[in-house]
């Protein structure tokens, strides 16, 4: 991706250098594990990270964790870049649609953090919480898709930072009260599928980010959308369980399929059509 020499967002908050580290005792290793496959690119972090906390006393936050390196602010300056872009399309878009945008901020912590919706770890990924309307990020999950996904390249990186960017959307449009109403007054298997609705909705606006950005600022060199369509697979529901347990079971999807996720992506990035991506109104996913 061409980012280099272009302009960051200044709406970033750099806990990097206050942050501390996780202390873990009792189950509190288990559960990290376990929340880490629910809360990667989680539409909704908020009950389980309060639920972590409630369960796991002895998770804390400790003494500040020090200075960072050179790579990770070159990757802390490629986020805000990433940032940037996904601010003048989502500001563009919004004015088209006849709205203004509220722009989010996104935190970089290192180890452990606070946010309004909870604990906030390393382990859980990158998560978008509505309660302040903020993105939470550790540099560290880089080396997770590029070790433990197979997806390596910068831009499945800009990718996972779009995804999340494309919940505040949904949360400013009032698409995220809307699913998050349903919660206890429908079956878990339907909610279960409309937070399927949502996440893949994200996925669409994170390529319909990737359309207009390249449109407006020619962000794309060769190979990355490849890169992006790597990270979409990676994370897939049925991909995940597979790996994790040996065996699917598509009632309990929250996420949408590998397929479904790159095919959602791969839809938003080639139409750039904002009224393509309703993802409430298609039958068939």
């Amino acid at each position: 991706m061409r980012w280099r020499g272009r302009r960051q967002s200044a709406n970033v908050e750099d806990r990097r250098r206050v942050g501390g580290k996780q202390i873990a005792t009792g189950g509190g290793c288990l559960t990290i594990i376990v929340i880490a496959l629910v809360l990667i690119f989680s539409d909704n972090p908020l009950q389980v990270l309060q639920q972590v906390q409630t369960q796991n006393p002895g998770i804390q936050t400790q003494a500040p964790s020090g200075p960072t390196n050179e790579a990770e602010d070159e990757l802390a300056a490629f986020v805000k870049v990433v940032l940037a872009d996904t601010e003048d399309v989502w500001n563009q878009q919004f004015t088209t649609m006849g709205g203004r945008y509220r722009e989010p901020t996104l935190v970089l912590f290192s180890g452990s953090d606070r946010s309004a919706c909870g604990f906030a770890s390393a382990a859980t990924g990158p998560f978008y919480c509505p309660a302040d309307e903020k993105v939470f990020i550790d540099l560290s999950f880089y080396d997770q898709l590029r070790r433990k996904f197979k997806a390596p390249g910068d831009f499945a990186m800009a990718y996972v930072i779009a995804h999340e960017v494309g919940h505040h959307v949904q949360k400013q449009l009032g698409i995220t009260e809307q699913v998050h109403r349903l919660r206890g007054r429908v079956s878990q298997e339907e909610y279960n599928e409309m937070s399927v609705r949502l996440e893949l909705q994200a996925d669409f606006f994170a390529g319909l980010w990737a359309h207009h950005a390249q449109r407006m600022q020619n962000i794309l060199e060769e190979g990355d959308l490849e890169e992006a369509m790597r990270a979409a697979n990676a994370i897939g529901d049925d991909r995940l369980q597979m790996e994790s347990q040996g065996y699917v079971v598509p009632d309990a999807f929250t996420h949408g399929t590998s397929e479904q996720r790159m095919r959602w992506f791969r839809k938003g990035y080639q139409t750039g059509d904002f009224n393509q991506g309703d993802t409430f109104k298609t039958r068939n996913l």
